[in-house]
């Protein structure tokens, strides 16, 4: 499946919903559920690794593990790629190709430098990768300006500076721009209308927008990010613990 195939998957008012997962067999489970493909979570996958998320493990490993997922499934796949791991474009490409990834996240915030990178920086960033990867590869541009925002009131006076950034991702070649974790609907829907008409992907969260509200706002993508992993850890110490009681555990 190509990038192609993936990109089209961006229908905004229609998304595509992505349940992001960290290994072969959880992205079968996603294929057989009926998801038309498959995204990687950075924080599950490194986890899985022994790792914290924020590029603690190597490229290698983490690519290592994406091209396990992308062999085990007949669907585009979509790898969470955090930064670049400090990696020339050219090389982040290479290893993109090697795992026949359709598809890949690249955050705003240099992990190897733990700092934000300036909205021309990552530009240029996101434009040399657009020139490595032709059109081989869906570029996702995670915007972190949300990350630090804890309110309404702090979603609405960030939002300027989220959408000068999409619109420079979105020149530089991006094919879609993911202001993670957005909670307020009007905020989102203003972002939506901001950069429309290109895709836009958001974050599912509890306490948030919906999937069914998420598809109103018109957005073209979900993402569940590390939800499911957390979900399913909470319940494996759920059962672990009626073990651990001698309480039969399921």
């Amino acid at each position: 499946m190509t990038a192609r195939d993936l990109l089209d998957l961006h229908v905004p008012g229609r998304p595509l919903v992505l349940p992001n997962i960290w290994d072969a067999d959880t992205a079968r489970l996603v294929v057989e559920a009926g998801f038309p493909a498959v995204a990687t979570s950075s924080v599950a996958v490194a986890a899985t690794l022994g790792y914290s998320d924020g590029e603690e493990a190597t490229a290698a490993e983490m690519f290592a593990a994406a091209g396990r997922i992308a062999a085990a499934v007949d669907v585009p796949v979509t790898v969470d790629a955090e930064s670049g791991y400090g990696l020339p474009p050219s090389a982040l490409a290479e290893l993109l190709f090697d795992v026949d990834a359709a598809g890949c996240n690249i955050e705003d915030t240099d992990q190897q430098e733990r700092r934000r990178r300036e909205p021309r920086e990552q530009a240029v960033f996101l434009a040399k990768l657009r020139d490595s990867v032709g059109d081989g590869v869906v570029i996702n541009a995670r915007i972190d300006t949300f990350l630090a925002t804890d309110s309404e009131e702090a979603e609405r006076a960030a939002l300027p500076d989220a959408v000068e950034r999409a619109r420079a991702y979105l020149d530089a070649g991006a094919d879609c721009v993911y202001p993670i974790h957005v909670r307020s609907a009007a905020v989102l829907e203003e972002f939506v209308s901001a950069v429309a008409p290109a895709p836009v992907n958001a974050t599912y969260l509890p306490g948030g927008p919906d999937l069914g509200q998420l598809a109103e706002l018109g957005v073209a993508r979900i993402s569940l990010g590390g939800g499911l992993w957390q979900a399913v850890r909470h319940w494996l110490a759920r059962k672990l613990a009626d073990v651990a009681a001698g309480t039969a555990p399921y």
